[in-house]
């Protein structure tokens, strides 16, 4: 096991700094990296999905490149500005209800993205589950007038999600209410969602994301948990296997990164990425490499989930 930490270029999600563990095996290098707050148990999928990169390998493409937004943080319009028009992207995600943050800041953010874009360019937000039902449907009426794409997990529950379905035009996509659930099929049953944002770590792998895709029967995103190329590379992975693919995806957030572990990194050339697996850098991961401990009692408190041996003892 080989644990990074890579400074963040903006605090994301109040992450000043990306942390995991990269982990060899026969099929390639898989990541590891569920966030602090995550505890064993949904720490499990995470790791699931590690063992399959490194034993088993992802299904064979169907596309050879994947459309991906612009992941734009809790910056200021100026900067938001400049960020998309940077990334070359036709499609933004810019983040909303940051805590300690106005309406304003929302509405002054979005504005600027969509000045950067043009008119033909796409929009959509993404709450984290940040508003209550009224000001998820205030908010989401008074960004509309930029013309939104959808609107990502406004609210917290699948309850709140399909109320906030019934009093708004602008489509819903559930992020959290499938990543985090035990259950992640319940979020159609509710009719809380009509995109399913899919990450393959927190859904246990390409091969299990792909069920859920097919079974929830909702158009898919793909996105990212803010990985290293090796994380990102299971996203576009599962891009790349989908029978249909109508959105652009959310694998487009190395740029969030300082560094990276790889030798060619999955970065987007004129709003795409194309399907491959980069090759792990011995000299750039050791740049980022950090001592392990915790991480590795992490990895074993989550392997005690998962049946079949343990990924955390692979050879580097």
């Amino acid at each position: 096991m080989r644990v990074y930490s890579i400074p963040m270029r903006t605090r994301f999600r109040g992450v000043t700094q990306r942390e995991g563990a990269l982990v060899r095996g026969p099929a390639g290098w898989g990541e590891f990296s569920p966030f602090a707050e995550y505890g064993p148990a949904e720490c499990a999928r995470w790791l699931a999905a590690a063992r399959e990169a490194a034993r088993e390998g992802w299904p064979a493409p169907v596309r050879d490149r994947i459309p991906v937004n612009a992941t734009i943080p809790a910056v200021g319009p100026e900067r938001a500005f400049v960020m998309t028009r940077e990334s070359g992207c036709r499609t933004a995600k810019v983040k909303v209800a940051e805590h300690g943050q106005t309406d304003a800041d929302d509405l002054a953010r979005v504005e600027a993205v969509r000045a950067a874009l043009g008119p033909e360019g796409k929009v959509r937000i993404d709450a984290n589950g940040g508003w209550d039902v009224d000001r998820a449907a205030r908010m989401i009426r008074s960004l509309d007038r930029w013309g939104l794409e959808y609107a990502e997990q406004p609210c917290a529950t699948l309850e709140e999600l399909a109320a906030v379905r019934r009093k708004v035009d602008v489509p819903i996509a559930a992020d959290e209410s499938i990543r985090r659930a035990e259950d992640p099929l319940k979020v159609r049953a509710a009719g809380a969602a009509d995109v399913a944002v899919l990450k393959v770590q927190p859904l246990g792998g390409v091969a299990a994301s792909l069920r859920v895709a097919e079974a929830c029967g909702l158009p898919v995103v793909v996105s990212s948990a803010v990985e290293t190329s090796v994380g990102l590379a299971a996203g576009v992975a599962l891009a790349a296997a989908l029978p249909e693919l109508r959105y652009a995806c959310g694998l487009g957030t190395l740029s969030l990164l300082e560094g990276d572990v790889v030798r060619d990194p999955l970065r987007p050339v004129a709003g795409e990425l194309e399907v491959r697996r980069p090759v792990v850098d011995e000299e750039a991961l050791r740049r980022w490499q950090v001592p392990g401990g915790s991480w590795r009692s992490r990895a074993l408190a989550a392997q005690a989930h998962l049946d079949g041996p343990a990924v955390v003892g692979m050879a580097p």
